[in-house]
This record gives C-alpha cells, sequence and structure tokens, in this order.
C-alpha cells in the first residue's frame, strides 16, 4: 500500500534559530545508530500525528524514504524535509502545531547531546545527577513557571481504550479546565489526549487564553504514541525513567484513567516512590477513575496492588467511578494541600525537589530478553526492589508491543520470559489476561502478547 508524502522546507518559530556547525554536522551524519538516525525518527513521529498507528517498526517502514535535514543559512537555519506523511499538511502546507514540534524534537535531542550526556556536570550514575538533568531538561523546554500558582494535573492511561472510556477523559479533563487546571499527559491518543481536548473547552468557557496542555515522551514511545494534536508544549526526555521522574517532579495532581501495560508502569513507578518513608509526609493528590465500565477494572488493578504490595499501597491512593465532578474538586483541594505544604517549606511549586526517588527508580532500564529473564518478581525481597521490578516488566512488555527495538527483538528472540514466584505470577497473569481481553494493548488487530509468564522453580 501506498502512503501519500510532501516535501517540504520551513524555518523555526521562534525555537532554536542556529545551530553551530559541530551540531549541524552530527545531525547529518546518517549512519546507524547516529544523531541523525534519532532525530529523524523523532520527527517522523511527530509528522504522523492524528494518525491510528501504534506500531513504531511499521511505521519506521511505511515511511523509510522519509528524511529530514538541516540547511545552515548566515541568517539561520531551515529543516528540507522528504517524503513526509501527507496527514501533516492542509493544502500543502505544513501544519503550524506540528512546525513548532520539529523544532521542540531538535531543541531536545541536541541539548541531550550536547549538554547532558557525557557532561560531568551531570553525574547520571547518581540519584542526585539523575534529577539535575530532567531539571534542566525542563528548564531549556521552558516548561517551568516560576511566579505561577500550581495547577498541573498529570493524566495517565492508554492510547487503546474504548469510546465510553475515551469520553470519560474528555469529562474529566472539562471540569478541570473549568477549573482552571492545566493538563500534562504523556502526549499521546486515547487517554491522553481526551482530557487535553476536554480541558480546552473548559478553558475556552471560562476565557482561559493561554490554557496548557504539555507533552512528555521519550524516544523510544514517541513513534508509537504520537503526539496528539491538542499538546502545545512538547518536551521529549531521554527514556522512559526521566520521563516518570519529570511526571512526577513537574505535576501537582494526578489522575490515572483506564489503560494497559505503560499505565501499570506508571503505577507501579509512582507507588514506589510514594511508598518511601521519606516521602511519607509529602502530600500528592492520586486519584483512579473511569466510567462505571471500568469500575471492574480498578478492582483488579487495586486486588493486585493490595495482594502484592500491601495495604500500605492501597492508602496512596483513591478510587473514584464515574464522577467527573468528584474528580475535579477532589484534585483540585489536594492542589491546594500541595501549594500549602510547598510555601511553608519554601519548595518551588514548578519543580518537586523535596520528593525522594531511590537510584534504583531512575536508572535506565533495556528491555533485552536477558534483562527480562532476570527480573525475578517474588515476595521474598525488599518491597521497593519488587516494586522497582514490576515496573521494569511492564516496561518490557510496552517495548515489546509498541517500540521499533523492542518488536524487532521479539521477532528476533521470542518471547519475552518473566519469571516470579508462584503468587505473583498467577496475579500477574490475570492482569495481564484482562487487558488482552479487554483490549488495551493494541490500538488495532489481534494481539499476540510479547511475553510469556513463567513461574520461578526452586533450587
Amino acid at each position: 500500500m501506498e502512503y501519500p508524502v510532501h516535501d517540504t522546507q520551513i524555518a523555526p518559530l521562534g525555537r532554536l534559530e542556529v545551530l553551530s556547525r559541530t551540531e549541524a554536522a552530527k545531525l547529518l551524519d546518517s549512519g546507524h545508530g547516529s544523531l541523525h538516525e534519532l532525530y529523524r525518527n523523532c520527527s517522523l513521529a511527530v509528522l504522523n500525528t492524528g494518525n491510528e498507528l501504534d506500531d513504531a517498526k511499521e511505521l519506521l517502514e511505511r515511511y523509510s524514504d522519509f528524511d529530514i535535514r538541516i540547511i545552515q543559512r548566515p541568517r539561520g537555519i531551515k529543516l528540507d524535509i522528504s517524503n513526509a506523511p501527507a496527514t501533516a499538511f492542509v493544502d500543502g502546507r505544513l501544519i503550524v502545531g506540528i512546525q513548532e514540534h520539529l523544532f521542540s524534537v531538535l531543541r531536545d535531542v541536541i541539548y541531550m547531546h550536547e549538554e547532558i550526556r557525557g557532561n560531568p556536570r551531570f553525574d547520571l550514575d547518581e540519584s542526585e545527577g539523575i534529577t539535575d538533568a530532567v531539571f534542566h531538561i525542563l528548564r531549556n523546554a521552558s516548561v517551568l513557571r516560576p511566579r505561577t500558582d500550581p495547577k498541573i494535573v498529570v493524566c495517565w492511561g492508554g492510547h487503546s481504550i474504548n469510546r465510553q472510556e475515551y469520553e470519560y477523559t474528555k469529562h474529566v479533563g472539562y471540569q478541570l479546565g473549568l477549573r482552571g487546571l492545566d493538563i500534562c499527559t504523556g502526549c499521546g491518543p486515547g487517554a491522553m489526549k481526551g482530557p487535553m481536548k476536554g480541558a480546552a473547552i473548559g478553558h475556552a468557557k471560562q476565557r482561559i487564553g493561554k490554557g496548557r496542555y504539555i507533552g512528555f515522551t521519550e524516544p523510544g514511545i514517541i513513534a508509537g504514541e504520537s503526539p496528539n494534536p491538542i499538546v502545545n508544549e512538547l518536551v521529549i526526555l531521554p527514556d522512559v525513567e526521566k520521563r516518570l521522574e519529570a511526571f512526577i517532579r513537574f505535576g501537582h495532581g494526578f489522575v490515572v484513567f483506564p489503560g494497559g501495560a505503560g499505565t501499570a508502569e506508571e503505577i507501579f513507578y509512582v507507588l514506589g516512590v510514594l511508598l518511601n518513608p521519606k516521602n511519607a509526609d509529602l502530600p500528592f493528590p492520586l486519584i483512579f477513575t473511569g466510567p462505571k465500565s471500568a469500575e471492574d477494572y480498578f478492582m483488579q488493578i487495586d486486588q493486585f496492588i493490595g495482594e502484592v504490595l500491601g495495604v500500605e499501597a492501597q492508602r496512596r491512593y483513591k478510587i473514584i467511578i464515574d464522577d467527573p465532578v468528584l474528580v475535579a474538586q477532589e484534585i483540585q483541594a489536594g492542589i491546594k494541600t500541595v501549594r500549602d505544604y510547598r510555601k511553608q517549606n519554601r519548595d518551588a511549586y514548578y519543580f518537586d525537589s523535596q520528593l525522594k526517588i531511590e537510584h534504583e527508580m531512575q536508572r535506565p532500564f533495556h528491555p533485552t530478553h536477558d534483562n527480562m529473564r532476570k527480573l525475578k518478581l517474588h515476595l521474598d525481597q525488599p518491597k521497593h526492589t519488587l516494586i522497582a521490578n514490576l515496573r521494569r516488566a511492564f516496561s518490557g512488555i510496552v517495548a515489546g508491543n509498541i517500540k521499533d527495538a523492542g518488536i524487532r527483538a521479539i521477532e528476533k528472540h521470542g518471547k519475552f520470559e518473566i519469571y516470579g514466584d508462584e503468587m505473583v505470577m498467577q496475579k500477574m497473569d490475570a492482569l495481564l489476561s484482562a487487558f488482552v481481553e479487554q483490549h488495551r494493548m493494541k490500538l488495532t488487530g489481534r494481539y499476540e502478547p510479547c511475553y510469556r509468564i513463567m513461574v520461578e522453580q526452586d533450587e
């Protein structure tokens, strides 16, 4: 099947208007694994905005002739784009929002490569260095806004949700928008798009002309979850761990909608942070919510958390079913508590520096077959280690479902094998089977699991 494409040249819209000769040369070097390849793939994902495709490998193969090159001029750079998806254009002209996102990609790729990686100023082997890097990436992207009251609501949830659940995310977003709250999501479709769309209507009714719809993504997932058209501030973090840390340090209230393996990854990450005794007294509004039809989904999530992690973990969130107004009211009240606490403790509203995140939660996990096999999900280990490994297991499943490298690894070596003790594996298998049955793993087509659940044998 052929897919229509367009060529164009564009100039920056007030973003990163000049590059050094060294930066431009690195972006033009098109060898495998090069900076150009990373930049090209992220740019293609942005140009794919609005298309229903959650398979990074298929996207890269569908537009294998796509390319984007830097043109150096005395008065600034231009981008030369060839064989881009035609859906990114209107009457032959690139959509303005997509044009902005292309330069956000350029900004973040250059900053990560030139200022973060290999810079002795950021010790990425230490917890403080990782947090410092996350802060500087967000600051460089101009999303940290001093002298503004807390009002960022992070919304998590699946890209593959049914219509009723999607409409519910819009209703919640609408109620949040009516209360002047801004939205931050993983920037993709489904439960990442719905709250932004609803909030935009709420903002319009309240005559809020500068509503913020912020998307945090990372190179591995952006092609599988292209930015939705509502996003007006896009940030690309280096990896999923720094992306997750950015969410919880940047946001003030947190709403979790129904989702699949990626949503489970986010849930276990945030619970792993909140169960750290050093965070026991920090206010952190966290609500799980969905329509009445999603009640069983959340009951199953809650049961899994209770049986595997205990009652203490269950106390860190509220479940609200089919009540968008109550969700917005609870989040608004929770954000007020966050504001009062940070004011009292002289902490910034725009970045939570007091939250303690253990290095084990920050360390990048590469979901190879060997690493997935070594996770060992059993109860006879420190709880923080179990939670970290659960998060990694779900992260690997996400990679096998929608990320280019993960899909290719599954095709080459077969399914990931995930080991643990019998009780944990039974509970995890039941949870994942429910995700598959409810069509939460992929947008279209029949889903073939990329994993095998294995019971660890006693030696």
